[in-house]
């Protein structure tokens, strides 16, 4: 595989991902005219079918006759004609103008020649008129597309119930320190917002004052709320839980997370994938082959002798049962409804091909700090002397180091909070520069610090703890005592912890039958421990950032597929290498510019469920159009009259019928795709 090739095609020559070639058959309509028009259309069909002379004699009734009452099929069908059919005649004139000729223009044929002919009967050429098959025709065909056309609405409606949770109005706090109502529009960066229990953030924004939880499900996909104190940040458009906040603006607008999601939703709904490609592709010669059937169908009729008037009825049930309509709906809403399925469950989709080429993936190489790793030191290891309470340990560290603003000390507070410990007060707190800190915690006099304060005190480790050190330093991980005393109590090992989250994602992409590599800037002995933990045998380490694309060449070189997972920002240009880049998209920073795919949580678990959703977007793609393809391969014969012989004839309606229900077939496998689990 050429894989500049591949980027070249991936990302475009200049132009955006997120823009579909090729003519738009649904320009300019709406899932209303589609309404509008079906049933004022079938209000005038209904009278054209009754009065039909056909239709009298087959189910043996007599329509009322008065004067005039011959003249309700052609003057109704006329108006169906122009009426209902407008909207396919105007968009087989766009189809073309692009010299794409589809569906609009097999329906416009079909309607035009079935119209042409009967209004020739009607002035007097022998035959019988196509008035009701005509009406019946174009009005089951705008029953089509609003059932197409509602499918699509609705495969979107993920992206604007996204509009919806933007509140109108925001409480802006005053100088004064009062609040006042103002439309959220006329929010400004720095302005500070009140946000009470259970309003909606108005903007994204900094947290200055109080404490919540916020369930952020509607951005990220994750159902469980989450905490919010000073400093941390909120996103526009998620709902506030029992506390009060005070935010500081950051965006507003178009430059919130939520207007980004939207963008990039809508941007990969109308990106072209190959398999678009392939059913536009198959819609053209769709249409040139049912013209071909039509016109072999007239001359062979013809010339057997048949009438006119069956003759024309057999082409004209030739050219509507070949309309590619299901074909030209199998992939679009797929596309639609797999784009929004994935932004409910956290995974922003910028290039239709990235999630198209997941399903191919040999390798996922994960950039190891803030993917596989939080990014932040914690506690990652505790050993105490005689088998001491290693939790206790952690708590009495953290107590000591809760003043001190040094990494190391909030890597034991951090790690002290989210165990659930409550850090005591500290007294007699003091800083011992270039060694640690000592306090007064609970009564006990207690010191912590790393081997420079073991030495400047002269103090004895214990054989258990010293192995330990060792160990941790073998590791990467930096060794900190905790003191008691004069007696060495326990050692910690500090180091940037694994996500929780990251063993269960290798874990299920091994089951996937995919190979987990591991490609970082940290010595070989941090990376290797990190690959322990997680069961990683592929290791790049001590890879500085202009190397990490010659690894993802080196791995394509094998003839492997390679998707990259990083941060966006220093893994850029392996990103972009990558078959398949997904970037980290934590809180915020949804609009990450270099991968395929943002994953809005930072979770690693995310991953596996592109690859599911690669799968089952590919699957019912291709399921779609083998039966929307498929069946013209029987029913187009049948409906030139190949069956004549047995009795059996198509009528144009019942082929428009046919079509028609083929459509929703289409439609409903692809809204099966909703039940697709991605964890």
């Amino acid at each position: 595989m050429d894989h500049s090739a591949h980027q070249h095609e991936k990302h475009g020559a200049g132009g955006h991902p997120g823009q579909a070639a090729g003519h738009d058959k649904h320009a300019g309509h709406s899932v209303a005219m589609f309404r509008d028009r079906f049933w004022r259309t079938l209000l005038l069909a209904v009278p054209v079918i009754v009065w039909d002379p056909m239709i009298q004699a087959w189910f043996g009734y007599a329509a009322p006759e008065f004067p005039g009452s011959m003249l309700i099929p052609p003057v109704l069908g006329t108006v169906v004609f122009f009426y209902g059919g407008w909207v396919f005649l105007k968009s087989a004139r766009g189809e073309l103008a692009a010299r794409l000729p589809g569906m609009m223009t097999l329906i416009s044929l079909a309607i035009t020649v079935a119209f042409v002919y009967s209004l020739a009967v009607f002035f007097g050429l022998p035959g019988h008129p196509l008035w009701w098959e005509l009406s019946t025709l174009v009005t089951i065909m705008l029953l089509g597309h609003w059932i197409e056309m509602r499918s699509i609405a609705q495969a979107q409606g993920a992206l604007n119930a996204l509009a919806k949770l933007m509140p109108d109005i925001a409480l802006r706090v005053t100088p004064g320190g009062g609040t006042e109502e103002i439309q959220v529009d006329q929010l400004r960066p720095d302005d500070i917002v009140l946000v009470r229990p259970g309003a909606s953030v108005p903007a994204d924004g900094v947290v200055e004052s109080g404490k919540s939880a916020v369930n952020e499900s509607m951005i990220t996909g994750e159902s469980k709320p989450v905490d919010k104190h000073e400093a941390d940040t909120v996103i526009a458009g998620t709902v506030n839980g029992q506390g009060s906040l005070r935010v500081r603006v950051t965006g507003t607008g178009d430059d919130t997370a939520l207007a980004g999601i939207m963008r990039l939703v809508a941007e990969a709904q109308t990106s072209r994938s190959r398999a678009q490609v392939l059913a536009d592709r198959a819609a053209f010669l769709l249409t040139i082959a049912a013209v071909t059937a039509g016109l072999i169908t007239l001359v062979v009729w013809l010339v057997l002798g048949q009438s006119v008037d069956f003759t024309i009825t057999r082409v004209v049930a030739v050219l509507v049962i070949a309309c590619p309509h299901a074909l030209g709906l199998a992939v679009p809403l797929v596309t639609a409804i797999s784009t929004t399925l994935a932004a409910q469950n956290g995974l922003l989709v910028r290039d239709r091909r990235g999630l198209e080429e997941a399903r191919n993936l040999d390798v996922v190489v994960f950039d190891k700090t803030g993917t596989l790793t939080l990014g932040e030191h914690r506690v990652v290891d505790t050993v105490t002397v005689g088998g001491g309470n290693a939790a206790e340990a952690v708590r009495l560290a953290a107590s000591v180091e809760q003043d001190s603003e040094h990494p190391i000390a909030r890597a034991l507070v951090k790690s002290a909070q989210e165990a659930g410990d409550t850090i005591a007060k500290a007294e007699d707190f003091e800083a011992l520069p270039g060694h640690g800190v000592q306090a007064r915690v609970d009564g006990k006099a207690l010191k912590v610090g790393g081997p420079a304060l073991i030495r400047e005190l002269k103090l004895t480790v214990p054989g258990a703890l010293q192995d330990a050190a060792e160990r941790f330093g073998a590791n990467g991980q930096a060794a900190i005592y905790l003191i008691e005393g004069t007696d060495v109590s326990a050692v910690f090992a500090i180091a940037d912890a694994v996500r929780p989250e990251s063993a269960q994602a290798v874990k299920t992409l091994h089951a996937a039958g995919l190979e987990v590599a591991i490609l970082t800037g940290d010595s070989e002995s941090v990376a290797a421990a990190v690959a322990r933990e997680l069961g990683i045998v592929t290791v790049f380490a001590q890879v500085l950032p202009g190397e990490k694309v010659d690894k993802i060449k080196q791995l394509q070189s094998e003839g492997k597929r390679v998707a990259m997972v990083g941060d966006g920002v220093n893994d850029a240009p392996a990103l972009l290498t990558a078959d398949v880049g997904i970037a980290i998209g934590a809180g915020t920073d949804v609009a990450v510019e270099a991968g395929d795919i943002v994953l809005v949580r930072s979770d690693p678990r995310d991953v596996a469920g592109i690859v599911t959703l690669s799968h089952a977007t590919y699957r019912k793609m291709v399921q779609n159009l083998w039966w929307a393809a498929g069946y013209n391969v029987v029913a187009i014969p049948v409906a030139a009259g190949i069956l004549y012989w047995a009795g059996i004839l198509l009528a144009p309606a019942f082929g428009a019928i046919l079509m028609s229900a083929s459509t929703v077939i289409v439609a409903i496998n692809a809204q099966l795709l909703r039940r697709t689990r991605l964890r």
